[in-house]
């Protein structure tokens, strides 16, 4: 471990603002997740499926690519392969016009996505006088720090509110305030500016359908979901592991990922993108940038993450340390941190980020975490002993990240744990002088290579060997059946009846801060509803309301966009009462994102069990979107707040009148 590294690791240990701010992020994390977790009880059967597609993706990967690019181009999108950053960021100028080819767009709308922080693409397009905008509230407060990202998903966890308001303050001229609900209005005001007048639009890319084309890309602040649909350009950037099969596998894939991600069933917006937007052109970067390598390495399995996070928040070191203590040799910091960027970042990057698996205490929480079931314990040991790949890393023998004294440590304990009797003797030894030294630990610092005494005590070895442990156990245990003890039979448990569907995506719904109106009178209720608003114009999608009735009672409507209308209306094509969703396509994605209110009217009879009985659907749509409540965000202390860049309130009202 360099010496940089560990001054690094001591910032982090001793800065008390951080470690309160990891210590929020940590514990929210890790209780959403388990409570999301709770409603698949078939997780486990998920996790391993999921494995199984991820490998079968990662060995046939020119296959899937091949069918997707096919799709795509079928679908009237534009596709690039860029084999590595200085390429993929070519391509980005070449499309904006910065290559010196008309027309030049200026503004940059840009939505979170670790490949463009992977091949720095921000800088890039800055130097050549582009104003890129990150749009999620994260992002957004990072970059107006000038920093990384210290988080796959929470790029500011790392802040206390104290910093982010003293920022918005010196940044965008406000007055200061730590009210939270406020900050996220004053990103929502400006950022919106940026949507509506951006040329461009980037996105990263969570899943390619190989099947269909479509891409998926999920968020819950509707910015992502603002920079693919409003800019006459959108590019969406996607490493090249990033495919799934089929519509099928990727509605396993969105089971799992929220629930890893962020402990939340399904994200707020869920979108699918298939054809561009009339008066838009997509193009998509299909990024190599040395995964062909990881593919053909001891590492391949690195390939299979879905970018959830889950091993940060589980990982004790990354739970004292944040993203930004990950630093290369050249101090600059790594785009992926934690268990699976310590593996990643070596593997893509190469030597300046082998010295990152020795942060790891190799116990197995983040391989317990993983939704695809990732053995990261296993590749940071590889990583570790230099075993990476042999094109890129050739020149790293084994041992690569540590110094000398800790090799000639390894090197002699090797020695000892293959001769037994003198294994044991060792131990022996070790335990009396650990016991005669424990309780000096606090004055003994062994920094130069073990890091002991400084973060962790001393230990003491046992005072016998496991193998002696376990003889004396053995026989201490052995005893007559006659005399041990019954145990009674398990229960037999209970399967709970199910609401019925209308009942259960009302609670769902209602759970995430959406209200749903059971009704046999959709249109008069909606209009009263729009009045008791005191709205006068509505923004329709086509055979929504009765236009005659509008007009009786005054309200005007439009069936195009106008970002100023506070209220817009749209047909649902299907709910899902598991979590509460609804599915909005083509012409109601404006209506369902511009406005302050949504509202959404959807048929009882359209109410389906569960996502992979709803994912068909969109297979014959130009875009689709699932909802799930009102856009929110958590990017500050945690702090939940309701309307970032989507509505602020989502109202269904569920036609019930042909229920029977």
């Amino acid at each position: 471990m360099t010496n940089f590294f560990r001054e690094r690791i001591k910032e982090s240990i001793n800065n008390s603002n951080l470690q309160t701010a990891l210590d929020n992020n940590t514990e929210r994390r890790l209780n959403g997740r388990a409570v999301a977790f709770e409603s698949i009880p078939d997780w486990r059967e998920r996790r391993q499926r999921a494995h199984k597609i991820r490998a079968d993706v990662i060995d046939n990967l020119d296959e899937y690519l091949n069918q997707f690019i096919a799709k795509n181009e079928e679908n009237g999108v534009v596709v690039h392969r860029a084999k590595d950053s200085k390429e993929a960021i070519q391509i980005v100028l070449q499309i904006v016009g910065a290559d010196g080819r008309p027309p030049l767009h200026k503004l940059i709308a840009k939505s979170k996505s670790m490949v463009t922080e992977e091949i720095e693409l921000n800088h890039a397009l800055e130097k050549e006088n582009i104003k890129v905008v990150e749009t999620d509230l994260g992002e957004y407060i990072v970059q107006l720090r000038k920093e990384r990202p210290s988080h796959i998903i929470t790029p500011a966890a790392h802040l206390k509110k104290e910093q982010v308001a003293q920022l918005f303050h010196e940044k965008l001229n406000i007055e200061y305030t730590e009210d939270i609900p406020t900050l996220t209005a004053t990103a929502r005001k400006i950022l919106r500016e940026v949507f509506l007048t951006a040329d461009v639009g980037i996105s990263g890319v969570n899943f390619g359908v190989a099947e269909t084309g479509n891409i998926c890309v999920v968020s819950n602040e509707g910015n992502a979901r603002m920079v693919a649909t409003i800019p006459p350009i959108h590019i969406a950037l996607m490493g090249m592991e990033r495919i799934v099969p089929n519509l099928d596998d990727l509605s396993l894939f969105i089971s799992l990922l929220a629930r890893s991600a962020t402990g939340q069933k399904i994200s707020v917006y869920t979108q699918l993108l298939r054809k561009p937007l009339p008066n838009q052109t997509r193009h998509i970067i299909i990024l190599d940038n040395g995964r062909s390598r990881l593919r053909n390495s001891p590492l391949k399995e690195s390939l299979y993450c879905i970018r959830c996070g889950a091993c940060l928040n589980a990982c004790p070191v990354f739970r004292e340390l944040s993203g930004h203590a990950y630093i290369g040799k050249d101090k600059s910091i790594a785009p992926y941190p934690g268990p699976i960027g310590s593996v990643i970042s070596p593997g893509l990057m190469g030597e300046n980020f082998i010295h990152l698996a020795q942060a790891s205490s190799l116990c197995g929480a983040c391989k317990d975490a993983c939704p695809v079931d990732i053995d990261l314990p296993k590749m940071l040991t590889r990583v570790r002993a230099g075993k990476v790949n042999s094109e890129q890393l050739s020149v790293i023998s084994e041992g690569a990240g540590l110094n000398q004294l800790t090799k000639l440590f390894l090197q002699i304990y090797t020695r000892l744990s293959t001769r037994p009797k003198l294994f044991a003797f060792s131990q022996t030894f070790a335990s009396l002088i650990t016991f005669l030294l424990s309780p000096f630990s606090q004055w003994i610092h062994l920094p130069a290579f073990t890091g002991w005494g400084y973060s962790k005590d001393f230990p003491r070895f046992a005072s016998k060997t496991f193998r002696s442990q376990f003889i004396s156990t053995q026989i201490k245990n052995i005893e007559p059946k006659s005399i041990q003890q019954n145990v009674p039979d398990s229960p037999i448990p209970t399967i709970p009846i199910p609401d019925s569907l209308i009942n259960q995506f009302t609670k769902e719904l209602s759970a995430v801060s959406g209200n749903v109106y059971q009704t046999k009178n959709v249109q008069q209720e909606i209009i009263e509803f729009i009045k008791s608003k005191n709205i006068d114009k509505v923004f329709l999608e086509r055979n929504t309301l009765d236009e005659s009735l509008l007009k009786k009672e005054n309200i005007d409507f439009t069936y195009e966009s106008d970002p100023q209308i506070r209220l817009g209306v749209t047909n649902a094509i299907v709910g899902l009462a598991d979590t509460g969703s609804v599915l909005e396509a083509d012409e109601a994605l404006y209506p369902s994102l511009l406005p302050e209110i949504h509202i959404a009217i959807l048929k009882s009879k359209d109410i389906v069990p569960s996502l992979p009985d709803a994912i068909h659907l969109v297979k014959d749509k130009n875009a689709a979107v699932f909802i799930t409540g009102p856009s929110r965000t958590a990017d500050i202390e945690m702090t939940l707040t309701i309307g970032v860049h989507g509505p602020k309130e989502l109202h269904v009202f569920v036609d019930v009148s042909n229920s029977g």
